[in-house]
């Protein structure tokens, strides 16, 4: 007799899948009614620390929609008054403020942690009338003073971590006022955006395929002067269609009873668009997105001072990812390479460049993930004082685990090893640069862009202004299938008044099927095909595209039409002659210094002399470093930027001239035998607190202590010098 098959996994895998499906429901629903009392909000933000008002944007001489406010510790983190404030800014970039500390473990988690008082610079969803970028600037500038003015005994300037967006305009600031900033931490920010390689990233191509910034003006005009930050997450999301439009949503409803607490928290923050003038999106998209003029020094204030990023002064961070796709590596770095020719020429300039790359991480990850923020995060901002002493030049910050064979545990904070090692531009370019040809071609696009914004403005502006009203630019805002998709599952909707109620009744009775149910893996198998259809589709999408743009914009004839014919090269930022005038004095005043100074001067100079032909350094050396000097008598320590100018300048004379430099060192040595002893020990403690010295390294310290003419006492990890 035979048995008849059981059929009750099909009834357990259609009750589960109702039940999510009402659930998945259900949690669109409060998605969207949290887009509207996000929508209510003078100030709405996803900040999850409490915070107090300091300075509103719209109280300063040109008003603009940014705030500061100061990041109130929570109970039982105690701030240092000594160190330096950090100031994180948030990146207007199409969505809602506060993104820079959503969570615990968060760029403003991890300074707080580290001992640094913290500030918020966010931004209003509406824009202040009239409002522009050099405004903005202007703002920040005057925000930064006052978090100095209130920080009197800070070592150093305040620290700034700017997201995305944020970074190019926080450098644009730097370079008009570099004497308001300590350290720059840019993560995730693009300043060189012709920039990346063929085959990836296809975002660089948009402004040709849509034949320049013409649309941009036509967007603000229908907004009635106002650009809607919706088009710009629309933006971003096409990037990646099979997470827009299959991933995320499958991943909410298959992990329904878990993901919806995560999925909530983010879109109140993704699914909160803002508002820009649109001549801040014009001008954005002019200059940088389409004109790439900021590393080519074309960018000029309205006063006319030119917008130099060679002016900054201050340490410049970067922090990029192999899996970004909206800043890849190329655009984070890409800046070096156009200002300088050879690394000599950062030195020369006196600029600090440190970055390190990501290998995994995508473009949120950088300043949301609370893996970035526990490791890569809280390690630059523990080891921030000591990029602000590092001499000038280019670096790759590695960051390793800590285990049983690491030198000097005890002299690291928390569990991992911040190490800098210096890099030349050749490891720049490494990372993927442009054919001269092919800069040639983007060039192109912004001539055309020029001349098809200039159409516009004559054949169909005057027609699209008379034509908008306030109503119009409303009612348009309200049907853009960004903020649409919110509001059609809220209960505005009549038609989800009813989905409240089931998904109570659900979770009551909730029944979730089996993992080994065959139909639920079947589903699975589903989701992977539909994710293989969009991936495939992203890839030929992408690749016409770069077909296209390359046909199109390498044409010899549109190159010649207009007027970059055979023979033109795209420009740099070219020379400036104040700079290299001020870089002449410099060099003019440092050949003066070979043998000025003193035990001080002795010490940083051999231990650099000693270091140099291993080109790294790590915090191990330079926690040595500053507990020699906390040691030291009030009277007699050095300040911090008396400290920095005095690494800079030795450094310069050992580039200057290496053997001069050394040969001085008796005339810096005190007189008293004891003095040389505590001088060389300090010398001996910082060089053994890290890894081995190399052979050369070790004959550089035989010649030191020659020099000095007295023997240092052993000390822990001797051996390995």
């Amino acid at each position: 007799m035979s048995t008849a098959p059981k059929l009750g996994f099909f009834q357990e895998y259609w009750v589960d899948a109702w039940q999510r499906s009402i659930l998945t429901l259900d949690t669109l629903r409060e998605r969207g009614n949290t887009y509207f009392d996000q929508a209510a909000k003078e100030a709405p933000n996803v900040l999850g620390f409490e915070v107090e008002l300091v300075r509103d944007g719209r109280t300063l001489p040109q008003p603009v929609n940014y705030v500061l406010v100061r990041v109130v510790p929570p109970d039982g983190m105690v701030i240092d008054p000594v160190k330096p404030p950090f100031v994180v800014v948030d990146p207007r970039a199409g969505h809602g403020p506060g993104i820079g500390g959503m969570k615990h473990d968060s760029e403003i988690g991890v300074a707080l942690a580290a001992g640094h008082a913290c500030y918020f610079v966010g931004f209003l969803p509406e824009p202040v009338p009239g409002q522009t970028i050099e405004h903005v600037c202007v703002a920040e500038a005057a925000f930064l003073e006052e978090v100095a003015n209130r920080h009197p005994d800070a070592e150093s300037k305040p620290v700034i971590v700017a997201n995305c967006q944020a970074g190019w305009q926080i450098m644009m600031m730097a370079a008009i006022r570099p004497d308001l900033c300590g350290p720059l931490m840019l993560a995730g920010s693009p300043l060189s955006y012709w920039a990346g390689v063929r085959g990836r990233n296809p975002m660089r191509y948009l402004g040709g395929t849509l034949g320049g910034t013409w649309l941009t003006a036509l967007a603000g005009d229908l907004g009635n002067g106002i650009f809607d930050g919706a088009s710009l997450v629309a933006n971003f999301e096409s990037l990646n269609p099979a997470n827009t439009y299959w991933q995320k949503p499958y991943n909410l409803y298959s992990k329904v009873d878990t993901e919806t607490s995560r999925f909530l928290d983010f879109e109140t923050w993704w699914g909160n668009p803002v508002l820009l003038n649109a001549g801040e999106m014009q001008w954005i998209a002019d200059n940088l997105f389409v004109g790439n003029k900021l590393t080519s020094g074309e960018i000029r204030t309205s006063d006319g001072v030119r917008v130099d990023l060679r002016n900054i002064r201050s340490p410049i961070v970067v922090l990029c990812s192999w899996g970004d796709n909206i800043t890849p590596p190329q655009q984070a770095l890409g800046w070096v390479t156009d200002l300088y020719d050879e690394e000599q020429e950062i030195v020369e300039n006196g600029q600090t460049i440190v970055y390190t790359l990501h290998q995994s991480i995508g473009h949120l990850g950088i300043f949301v993930s609370g893996k970035v923020a526990t490791k890569e995060h809280a390690e630059f901002a523990s080891c921030m004082e000591m990029i602000d002493l590092v001499p000038p030049g280019l670096y790759e910050a590695v960051i390793t685990e800590v285990d049983e064979d690491t030198t000097r545990p005890d002299l690291i904070h928390g569990k991992y090893l911040f190490r800098l090692e210096a890099r030349t531009l050749d490891d720049i370019r490494a990372l993927g640069a442009n054919s001269p040809e092919d800069d040639r071609r983007f060039a192109t696009v912004a001539r055309v862009s020029e001349v098809n914004l200039g159409l516009y403005r004559t054949l169909l502006q005057p027609m699209v202004k008379a034509a908008t009203t306030p109503q119009s630019a409303e009612l348009l805002r309200d049907m853009n299938p960004n903020r649409l998709r919110f509001a059609a599952f809220s209960d505005r909707n009549p038609a989800m008044r009813q989905v409240k109620e089931l998904a109570a009744t659900v979770r009551a009775d909730r029944k979730p099927v089996a993992a080994d149910n065959p139909l639920h893996v079947w589903e699975q198998v589903a989701s992977t095909w539909m994710t293989t259809y969009w991936e495939s589709y992203r890839l030929m999408r992408d690749a016409m595209t770069e077909a296209t743009f390359l046909a199109t914009y390498g044409s010899p004839l549109l190159q010649s039409l207009v007027g970059l014919g055979p023979g033109t090269e795209t420009k740099g930022p070219g020379k400036d002659l104040v700079r290299e005038i001020n870089a002449a004095q410099r060099q003019a005043d440092l050949e003066k210094q070979f043998e000025v100074g003193g035990l001080a001067e002795a010490v940083i100079r051999s231990i650099m002399y000693v270091r140099m032909p291993q080109g790294s350094i790590d915090e191990r050396g330079f926690s040595v470093l500053q507990a020699i000097r906390r040691v030291q008598p009030a009277n007699r320590r050095l300040s911090f930027g008396e400290a920095k100018a005095m690494f800079r300048d030795q450094y310069l004379l050992l580039l200057i001239d290496e053997e001069r430099a050394i040969g001085a060192l008796p005339r810096l040595l005190p007189d008293d035998q004891e003095q040389r002893r505590f001088g060389r020990q300090a010398v001996q403690d910082v060089l053994t607190a890290g890894e081995g010295l190399s052979e050369e390294g070790r004959r550089r310290l035989q010649r030191i202590d020659e020099l000095f003419g007295v023997a240092p006492q052993s000390a822990p990890g001797a051996a390995h010098a």
